[in-house]
Parts: C-alpha cells; structure tokens; sequence
C-alpha cells in the first residue's frame, strides 16, 4: 500500500461539479493499493500517517504529527500509484488490487483514521469516482510513504 503524503493549507474533493469533502490544515493522502496488500497494510501505512512528524513546531521544525496537532486527513484513492512505470512509455496497471479488494481496503484505512484520530477528522474522496482534487499544499511538503 502507497500514500501519497502532502501538508495543505486547504483541500477538497468534487464529484461532478459537487464538493463532497474539504479539509483546512493537514493531510491529503493519495492512497495506493497494490494486489498483495492486506488489512496489516492499511494498519501500518494509517500507522505511520498519524505519526509521520511534518507539522511545524514552535522552532519551525518538522517535529510533529496528525496526531500532536489535531490537523485533518483528506483520504483520496488513487489506484495509479500501483503503476508500474519501470519501462516504456505507458503505465501498467497488473500491480493494482481488484476494484473490490482495494474498495474493501480503502474502507479499512478509513476506519483505522476514524479511530485514530476521531471521525470529524477524517474526511474521504470517493472510491471509483472521477474526482477533481484541489490543494495548497504548504510548504510545498510532500513525501510518498509505504506499508512495506
């Protein structure tokens, strides 16, 4: 499993031309699921998430977390991070979960996020669906994180 990690000022998801989740300061996730990953996948990748030190301290450094600060998670699918784009000039898709399996799986991260940081803090896109994302991604802070 592979998140996409980036720090925002603001971010939101529309589905046909209606916003369907929006958060203010935190996370937005772009959320990878590859055939092999399991429930214990989304438990580590959520794990490292909540944990992942990329919030300002009072010093200015990268010292905290989701979780030290309160911040929101903006959880977004995105099956193409499973690409595989180790050679020519098209990306192969073998490396995805089934639609079924990562929906199920995504499902999971969610629930993990909900109980690790409270449901009014975790907002989600929505699995399957073309999806307009928008962003300030502050900073810019950015960093892909795996369950492996």
């Amino acid at each position: 499993m592979k998140g996409l990690v980036q720090r925002v000022s603001k971010a939101s998801v529309t589905v046909g031309g209606r916003e369907v989740s929006r958060i203010d300061t935190g996370i937005l996730l772009l959320l990878g699921v590859e055939k092999e990953d399991e429930i214990k996948e989304a438990r580590e990748l959520c794990r490292k998430i909540l944990t992942y030190r990329i919030f300002p301290d009072e010093a200015g450094r990268m010292n905290l977390s989701l979780l030290d600060t309160g911040a929101a998670l903006l959880v977004v699918p995105q099956f193409t991070l499973a690409a595989d784009t180790s050679s020519g000039t098209r990306p192969g898709f073998s490396r995805a979960a089934a639609p079924d399996v990562a929906e199920h799986l995504y499902s999971g991260f969610l629930e993990l996020a909900n109980e690790g940081l409270g449901e009014d803090k975790v907002k989600a896109g929505r699995f399957g669906a073309d999806m307009d994302v928008s962003l300030i991604n502050d900073g810019p802070v950015t960093f892909m994180l795996s369950s492996r």
